[in-house]
């Protein structure tokens, strides 16, 4: 990139950008990045008055429609394909003030690297949304915000229920729902909203200030993107900066402790616990399976006051369900949320589908889809959750190592069928950790005759069918992956469709067969 250096003029110019109302006019940006955050950026910034350079890599067909409208609202230039995202480019003859990146754009990449390189600032959508939602006439919405390496969809999902059966205007937006910029333009004044955040995103926000954040838990992922762990780690620790009122932690993950007493929150902010086990002072938890609040009400040293039974809940609700239904009610309380519209929103709360998701209960067998369970910590959090699985697992790994969660669940597994291409860590894994437990490729025993690779579906409806041979009553019948869906479906739904279809053909022949 040679000499070239952001001017502190540029660098004033971003200081002072701190409403909808600054003025934005003219501010050279590039955005990297046409997916659904990228648009939503790059559609902002036009309305505001900059001039706005979009690139992206991927010159298909959806891209260029997204293209055309940014044209049509006013775009200087939208440049798409392999060619365009070499090196950082200029805006109408001048260099960038700003970058806007995707999440997907990870800091080695030559574009960010080379603006980073230049001292120009890079920002998220979370950060510019921060800053816009300052407008006249308009009340800003408070944030709580959320992450974690497993859990954040649940929990931002359970955070709106509550919100919502407060009587708020509340939505969920960030990492999931609406984009943040889409909420912040709507004609409407939310009170709240409930933030997911990515490590990607949280790595490029700079001065967000929740009314309370989390951080769910961490384990091992996304480290090729941060380059190691701790930079993931440091990626995660970020949302509790600025934090008003709670600070939240999981009092059963030593590092998500380390992280709240080493945030600098603003003055006043208290640490507050979830658990599943037992409360302490300051913290939610479970007693008897009872949800309970020891955090914020007065006598909390003596008592604590009921949120929910657990099974009001959901029909399964396994432990890290439990964890999430702490973590939404202690941001949702640090909001001043009542008690009882915690347990109105926790029991209307809908998890969705493909996670831990209940498709079939036949002659004492339970078939289970947690197809979101896409690492191995979200598949530990399944397995923990039944007493003997027949486990369907394996797909794209993405270089994770799997003794750790094969050791702990050995006594579980009544068999496993693996799925999947990329299936050589988990196979090594149960070889060492679980030698006595046989072992199934699917995948291979599906191979075509004529040598072709079996498409995702045929190896999952191979994968149930077996399953139903080897299942005895009592048994739950798990896929939860512990890999990402990509080398055999389109996405983890697919992959939980498969299953879900699968299974509803296996019982409906049952059926028939009566």
């Amino acid at each position: 990139m040679g000499c070239r250096t952001v001017s502190a003029d540029a660098k004033k110019v971003l200081d002072s950008l701190t409403s909808w109302d600054a003025d934005w006019k003219g501010l050279r940006v590039v955005v990297a990045g046409l997916g659904l955050s990228g648009f939503s950026a790059a559609d902002t910034l036009i309305e505001l008055g900059a001039i706005v350079t979009v690139i992206d890599g991927k010159n298909d067909e959806l891209n260029q429609q997204r293209a055309e409208t940014l044209k049509i609202v006013g775009a200087h230039q939208v440049l798409l394909g392999t060619e365009n995202v070499r090196s950082l480019p200029q805006v109408d003859g001048q260099d960038a003030q700003l970058v806007m990146v995707s999440p997907g754009w990870n800091p080695r990449h030559p574009v960010i690297a080379e603006a980073a390189e230049a001292g120009i600032e890079i920002w998220s959508d979370i950060e510019l949304a921060w800053r816009v939602q300052n407008r006249a006439g308009h009340t800003a919405p408070k944030w709580l915000a959320i992450t974690g390496t497993n859990g954040k969809t649940t929990t931002v999902g359970m955070t709106e229920s509550i919100l919502q059966a407060a009587g708020l205007k509340a939505i969920a937006v960030g990492n999931v729902g609406t984009p943040i910029l889409d909420a912040v333009r709507e004609p409407v004044d939310y009170d709240v909203f409930a933030v997911e955040l990515s490590s990607f995103q949280l790595h490029y926000t700079h001065s967000i200030s929740p009314v309370a954040s989390v951080v769910l838990n961490i384990a091992e992922d996304h480290v090729d993107w941060h380059d190691g762990f701790e930079n993931y780690k440091a990626a995660k620790a970020k949302i509790y900066e600025r934090t008003q009122v709670a600070a939240i932690f999981n009092a059963e993950e030593e590092i998500t402790i380390r992280m709240v007493e080493n945030a600098d929150v603003i003055e006043g902010c208290r640490a507050i616990g979830f658990t599943t086990d037992s409360p302490s002072v300051s913290m939610i938890g479970v007693v008897e399976s009872l949800l309970v609040d020891r955090a914020y009400i007065e006598d909390r040293k003596t008592n604590a006051v009921e949120l929910i039974p657990l099974d009001q809940i959901g029909e399964i609700v396994p432990r890290h369900t439990a964890a999430n239904a702490a973590a939404a009610a202690a941001l949702t309380r640090a909001y001043g949320v009542e008690p009882e519209a915690i347990a109105q929103g926790l029991s209307g709360f809908d998890a969705g589908d493909h996670r831990i998701q209940a498709v079939a209960r036949k002659n004492d067998i339970l078939w289970i889809n947690d197809s979101k369970a896409t690492n191995p910590h979200a598949a530990d959090a399944s397995l923990a959750a039944f007493t003997r699985v027949v486990w369907i697992a394996g797909g794209l790994s993405k270089g994770v190592d799997y003794e750790d969660l094969v050791a702990k669940h050995a006594h579980r597994l009544a068999k496993v069928l693996l799925i999947g291409t990329d299936t050589a860590g988990l196979i090594e894994a149960l070889s060492s950790k679980a030698p006595d437990v046989e072992v199934i490729n699917v995948t291979a025993e599906a191979q075509n005759a004529d040598g072709a690779a079996p498409s995702g579906t045929q190896v999952m409806t191979r994968a149930v069918y077996k399953a139903a041979e080897i299942a005895q009553p009592g048994d739950t019948v798990l896929m939860a992956p512990a890999a990402a869906s990509m080398d055999q479906f389109s996405s983890y739904a697919q992959r939980g469709n498969a299953f879900i279809s699968a299974v509803s053909d296996l019982m409906d022949r049952a059926d028939e067969g009566n």
